[in-house]
């Protein structure tokens, strides 16, 4: 059951690709401080998880997915939703700390994403097992049969293949791997339920192994929602929804198409988002600057190059003694400009406070 994806590189996902090295080139060096950094990976984990349970029917709105992570409010009756929206995000804030760690994708990978997506939020699970009979997808209205996976007895197999193939592959771009790798889990299917989220997140981990996390700001989750229809005909299964007549050797390219395309649509609404932030910095440094007095305006130029400072740097860029250097320090904290870092007088360091990061760039 050796995994052999069936597929052609189109103009159109060529030129797609194209698009995402544009946009990944120009995100890596794109000068935002880490508070704004900060905000927008917030934002994007939010609307990625508002998205991704939305496709599976979840209708909590973005405010409610927030309230409910930040634990602000319960919405009585909604027990499940509540959980999906719980399990989603720490499987999502797994995904970043595993790609941080260079973690090898291994099966074990795989069925611990899937628990932390049942989990409701718990960070320690155990994997879970692959589903152990057969089960089908169906109409929601009709209640028709649209699929059929693999039998039980496959699933093994067919997901060690993918793992392996996931390990062996080198000269396929990262964008196609993820592609492939988020097409091939939805068709094995491997669990009774959760198997779009967990699709969906290792897409996500696949690309942030491969370099593809642009700071953790997009949101492909949202691009599948906004088209949910070319989504669900995309992955579609073709003339017939059993697995065994045809969906082993059906051509994976209307999927790559959508993929790629939904990638590099993502991925250059991020370079907006950071123009954006940045353009609004700018527009507020005005009102910080005018508040700051020439001390503390030639001041921003040493956090320009260091993130927290120590008085004796303040009072060699001034020509101050120790003294008076402690005692400039001490005021600027004290007039919100700066704060301080470290307990003891001895190591003391001091940085700029959030308000004031801004005119960093």
């Amino acid at each position: 059951m050796k995994f052999q994806p069936n597929y052609n590189i189109t103009r159109e996902i060529a030129g797609n690709i194209l698009r995402i090295e544009k946009a990944k080139k120009e995100s890596i060096h794109f000068p935002l401080t880490p508070t704004v950094l900060s905000s927008l990976r917030e934002s994007a984990q939010l609307y990625t998880t508002h998205y991704s349970t939305m496709i599976e029917g979840n209708q909590l709105a973005p405010k409610e997915v927030e309230a409910v992570l930040k634990k602000e409010e319960h919405f009585p009756g909604r027990a499940r939703e509540e959980h999906e929206i719980k399990g989603y995000y720490a499987a999502l804030k797994k995904v970043e700390e595993w790609a941080a760690e260079k973690k090898e994708i291994t099966e074990q990978t795989i069925q611990t994403l899937h628990a932390l997506v049942m989990g409701n939020g718990r960070i320690r699970v155990k994997p879970t097992p692959y589903r152990d009979g057969q089960n089908v997808i169906r109409d929601s209205r009709t209640r028709a049969i649209v699929y059929m996976p693999p039998e039980a007895k496959d699933v093994s197999a067919l997901m060690i293949s993918m793992v392996d193939w996931i390990d062996d592959v080198k000269k396929i771009p990262t964008p196609i791997v993820a592609g492939l790798v988020h097409y091939q889990f939805a068709t094995i299917h491997p669990y009774y339920d959760g198997n779009g989220r967990t699709a969906r997140l290792l897409t996500t981990l696949v690309l942030h192994l491969g370099g593809y996390d642009l700071k953790g700001l997009y949101s492909l989750e949202e691009y599948y929602a906004r088209h949910l229809h070319g989504y669900y005909e995309a992955i579609g299964v073709g003339a017939s929804h059993n697995y065994y007549e045809g969906r082993a050797k059906r051509s994976v390219t209307p999927w790559l198409n959508y993929f790629i395309a939904g990638m590099a649509d993502s991925f250059e609404k991020v370079i907006v988002k950071m123009k954006d932030a940045q353009e609004k910095g700018n527009s507020d440094q005005s009102a910080f600057l005018r508040k700051l007095d020439a001390r503390q305006r030639k001041a921003l130029k040493l956090f320009q190059k260091f993130e927290a400072v120590t008085s004796q740097q303040i009072g060699a860029l001034f020509d101050f003694k120790p003294r008076t250097s402690t005692h400039v320090c001490a005021v600027w904290v004290q007039e919100g400009f700066l704060e301080a870092v470290g307990s003891s007088n001895k190591n003391r360091k001091y940085k700029l406070t959030p308000e004031y990061e801004c005119l960093i760039f």
